[in-house]
């Protein structure tokens, strides 16, 4: 098992997320504080000891989502968006929601969190002197969405895949695979079955048979790795893009764009996306980098494109 949280020695450390370019987030957490009615009726009336309880709460509520890194160890400093703080005044309660957005690159459920429980603190010390049987329970986190949780929620189909890697190194076993085998390991973990993955030379005509072959084996996505550079035997986009019958350039921009925000000499791959027929094609550089960089950038959302394809319209 891997820790994402610890390091090869055992010793903790925080999660790099400097990879994953900022998406919007949103968050939701809940949570309540029982009390006596008695103190309900206070708390309507305005006649609570240390003023306004709601008002007061919410405003540590939100300064609390702000100051979550500084209080949870581990979590990411982040700029926060929006932070709404609703109360609920039930009989022997008072319910709390938070909702917290940021456009970052990790999530925000702890600062939901974290702005439930100081709410509900401060509902509490605002109270304590009129009410000594006042419990703080129920707080969890409700609902999350954004990033690749979200994408994977709502791309259900996994098409059946194939891996070609081109390299005359490899192909000539001088040289170890390293792209293809992450790419099938990212791939098989979104839940694709990888019906098959090879390793030719850069040869345009073995390039190309190899991925016919597939496509008439009914292989609905092929991703193909390395011969995207400007090497005199980078042939991969000559061998392939003639081939396409409709390019995609939202995925080929993603991949760039994802790529050039880590390394900016990406700027100088030649990578692409299309379609051969029915079969989604993207050709990745070499990598390794560009193989994981692949994986966070278009799965689950390429998904997408499979049930589009069979005339079942957006998700």
């Amino acid at each position: 098992m891997e820790f994402t949280h610890l390091d090869d020695s055992g010793m903790v450390r925080m999660a790099d997320v400097s990879g994953k370019p900022p998406t919007r987030r949103e968050a939701r957490a809940s949570g309540c504080v029982v009390m006596q009615p008695e103190t309900i009726a206070l708390l309507r009336q305005r006649e609570l000891p240390k003023g306004n309880v709601l008002a007061t709460a919410k405003i540590a509520a939100i300064q609390a989502a702000k100051q979550t890194s500084a209080l949870i160890p581990l979590c990411h400093q982040l700029n926060l968006s929006w932070i709404d703080i609703d109360f609920e005044l039930r009989d022997d309660a008072i319910g709390i929601a938070a909702t917290v957005v940021t456009r970052e690159s990790t999530g925000v459920e702890m600062e939901a969190l974290t702005a439930v429980s100081v709410a509900a603190l401060t509902i509490y010390d605002m109270c304590k002197a009129v009410d000594k049987t006042m419990e703080i329970s129920a707080v969890r986190l409700e609902k999350k969405t954004g990033g690749k949780s979200a994408l994977a929620a709502t791309a259900e189909y996994r098409p059946r895949t194939a891996i070609l890697v081109m390299s005359d190194s490899i192909a000539a076993g001088r040289a170890t695979d390293r792209s293809g085998a992450i790419l099938r390991e990212g791939l098989e973990k979104a839940g694709c079955a990888v019906e098959a993955m090879s390793v030719v030379p850069d040869e345009p005509a073995e390039i190309v048979a190899a991925v016919e072959a597939w496509i008439g084996e009914g292989v609905e996505f092929v991703v193909t790795s390395g011969g995207t550079g400007l090497g005199p035997r980078d042939l991969t986009i000559e061998a392939l893009a003639p081939k396409f019958t409709r390019r995609l350039p939202g995925v080929e921009q993603e991949l760039f764009r994802w790529g050039q925000g880590k390394v900016r000499t990406a700027m100088l791959s030649r990578l692409a996306a299309g379609l051969i027929g029915s079969t989604v094609l993207v050709c990745l550089p070499g990598s390794a980098g560009a193989a994981r960089d692949a994986l966070e950038a278009i799965v689950p959302g390429i998904f997408h494109a499979f049930p589009m394809l069979k005339g079942e319209g957006h998700a």
